[in-house]
């Protein structure tokens, strides 16, 4: 059992009471995610994509996160919602229970590589053939202030693009060819991505990059020799 917990403090305090900024991109979601689809919001945080998705008319959604502070936010401030606090993996679901996986702004809040591979591998497995992964996050940036940020720390957490903010988070900006990467690792194909500009937790903009991508059927063995 692998557990991403390595990062949690944060979102048991201070990380609790943030407001999510990273938005859904509506047209994208419904053109690879039918409404009667089974989707997974994979760190969901309070639950509020998971809302989201609720209001849009897709009626079975389970939200999944490792932080009990932000269960209980969300279990509060939508009561209607089936949210699930679950700290490692395997979660609890049989292999291939969804159709969909949404993974929103949440490898942006994992430094590890491991975590990273794990918690991609476990939606991989979650995930049937032929269904898809919807990743959107934040990957390395190109602007000086970011750039900057980068250097500064990278001595501290020894990776170039994880970075400390003032109130205790560490975050990570992934180069995107890692993100695609991991995504093909776990079993995903590509089928889309897009860019385009977000509204931060700090009140900055960055660039963010969405991926779509669709579970592959497991490989048939080879027949025997005789």
């Amino acid at each position: 059992m692998t557990s991403p917990q390595g990062f949690l403090g944060f979102w048991e305090t201070t990380g609790s009471a943030k407001t999510f900024t990273h938005p859904l991109d509506p047209a994208l979601l419904e053109e690879y995610v039918p409404r009667g689809a089974r989707v997974l919001d994979y760190g969901c945080g309070y639950g509020r994509l998971t809302a989201e998705l609720a209001g849009r008319g897709y009626r079975s959604v389970r939200g999944v996160d490792v932080s009990a502070a932000l269960i209980a936010r969300g279990r509060r401030e939508h009561p209607e919602l089936d949210l699930l606090r679950w700290g490692g993996f395997p979660l609890p679901f049989e292999d291939g229970s969804f159709d969909a996986a949404l993974l929103f702004a949440v490898l942006t809040c994992v430094p590890g590589d491991a975590d990273r591979s794990a918690i991609a591998g476990e939606l991989g497995r979650l995930v049937r053939p032929g269904g898809v992964l919807y990743l959107s996050d934040v990957p390395l940036q190109g602007d000086a202030f970011h750039q900057e940020r980068y250097r500064l720390c990278a001595e501290r957490y020894g990776t170039y693009g994880v970075f400390g903010t003032p109130d205790g988070g560490v975050f990570r900006h992934h180069p995107p060819e890692l993100l695609r990467r991991t995504v093909r690792a776990a079993g995903f194909s590509l089928l889309a991505e897009r860019r385009g500009p977000v509204p931060t937790m700090d009140g900055l903009t960055a660039e963010r990059v969405q991926l779509v991508a669709r579970k592959e059927p497991a490989a048939a063995d080879p027949p025997d020799t005789p």
